[in-house]
């Protein structure tokens, strides 16, 4: 295994939020020719938008809270090459989680579902931090 392999999630990840962008642009035009915000308004608070342009626009905020710390922890295992398959697949796992939970939250917004993607996606977290630490630990 190669300690590269860790990266493809993180670029996953990336590709996630990027991604966003393109809803988030569409459904800000759509409110805009529908007259439905007040421009001078939504330039000073992005809570003035639409209730599904809101959707998007806190999913990309959440795309920089805990994917900070899978990155954190993804480099970490790239630099002390303790990169196994283990990782990777909590890496994967971890993305995919995060796919799902922008899908919940950008759509239906059932927070009882999205809780349940995001506490499953905290718990691989987790697993990945025990997992460095034990790869770490080895190494000495």
């Amino acid at each position: 295994m190669s300690k590269i392999d860790i990266l493809y999630p993180v670029l996953a990840h990336v590709l996630l939020v990027v991604l966003l962008y393109i809803p988030l642009v569409i459904r800000k035009a759509q409110a805009v020719k529908s007259k439905a915000v007040d421009l001078k308004v939504t330039a000073l608070n992005n809570q003035a938008w639409t209730e599904d342009v809101i959707k998007v626009s806190n999913n990309i905020a959440n795309q920089f809270e805990t994917p900070i710390l899978f990155y954190v922890l993804c480099i970490i295992a790239v630099l002390t090459s303790t990169v196994d398959m283990l990782g990777v697949v909590l890496a994967w796992s971890y993305v995919a989680l995060r796919y799902i939970h922008s899908y919940i939250h950008t759509h239906s917004n059932y927070v009882p579902y999205r809780m349940r993607v995001f506490a499953l996606s905290l718990l691989i977290l987790l697993i990945m931090l025990i997992n460095t630490v034990v790869q770490l630990v080895n190494l000495t």
